[in-house]
């Protein structure tokens, strides 16, 4: 059987083509893993600084607690000083 030279030719196309539209998603498949590598540090960097700002979140609420604690104390204080200022004791009503 003759080799039909219209259908080599096409055939020749078609690989170029196939050739062409691999080597694009080759680099197009790059990029994307380039973007996703750097997505990933972003997210590892994020993680980190959500760790860290938890950390000073528990140290900022301690020292909240405290600070309440002894606003509690020195409220009582008060009480009691103006309370004898005034010559009524608090623990009778």
């Amino acid at each position: 059987m003759p080799e039909d030279p219209i259908a080599h030719s096409e055939l020749a196309a078609l690989t170029r083509r196939f050739e062409e539209v691999s080597a694009q998603d080759s680099r197009e498949f790059g990029i994307i893993k380039s973007d996703l590598t750097a997505v990933r540090l972003q997210v590892g960097n994020l993680d980190q600084k959500v760790e860290n700002l938890t950390g000073r979140l528990d140290g900022l609420e301690r020292k909240i607690d405290g600070f309440i604690d002894e606003q509690r104390t020195v409220n009582s204080t008060l009480v009691e000083l103006l309370s004898t200022l005034v010559g009524k004791s608090t623990d009778t009503q």
